[in-house]
């Protein structure tokens, strides 16, 4: 499953962080590492992009990036 398959208010937890080198370094720079837990918060209106709270912040990442990034839902 991807963090784009995450429902809101449900919570993945990190487990490969995929893309291009330039947008996966990105991705670990924001602090999207394996085994980090992320929970998806809200989406816009239109559902793209998503708003996640990880690391204590609050990160918006679009849809089309979300699906670079696999989990496992974290069980509540």
């Amino acid at each position: 499953m991807t963090l784009r398959d995450l429902a809101i208010g449900q919570s993945g937890r990190v487990l490969a962080v995929g893309g291009e080198k330039v947008l996966r370094r990105r991705f670990l720079e924001m602090g999207i590492t394996p085994r980090t837990v992320v929970t998806v918060k809200k989406a816009a209106p239109m559902g793209d992009p998503i708003e996640l709270l990880i690391r204590g912040y609050v990160l918006t990442l679009r849809l089309e990036d979300a699906e670079k990034i696999t989990v496992e839902e974290e069980a509540v």
